[in-house]
């Protein structure tokens, strides 16, 4: 599983992104078909005005993508809402997968 964390139009902390990490390799415990998996960290700007941290999170799965977009007032906030939606995305997808 191939990870890749962006930063978009800022610098990311470094315990930011160590976090991130764990989380993500976590997500082979739910599905082993996983081959990359790529986070967004941005900032919704309205009008120069910082309004609230968006965390996307894309996981590429043969046969199927699974798409996640999280804001809050924090990236951490925003980072474990994404990451428990897709938690469930994956669960769903391997109930429909067993016969």
């Amino acid at each position: 599983m191939h990870v890749k964390i962006q930063a978009v139009h800022f610098n990311a902390d470094g315990s930011l992104l160590e976090r991130v990490e764990k989380k993500v390799a976590k997500l082979s415990g739910y599905s082993k078909r996983i081959v990359d998996v790529d986070v967004f960290l941005k900032l919704d700007n309205l009008a120069h005005h910082i309004k609230d941290k968006v965390v996307e999170i894309r996981v590429h799965i043969p046969r199927g993508d699974l798409f996640v977009k999280a804001c809050s007032k924090n990236f951490e906030q925003s980072f474990e809402r994404a990451y428990h939606a897709l938690v469930t995305q994956l669960k769903r997808k391997k109930e429909k997968q067993l016969p």
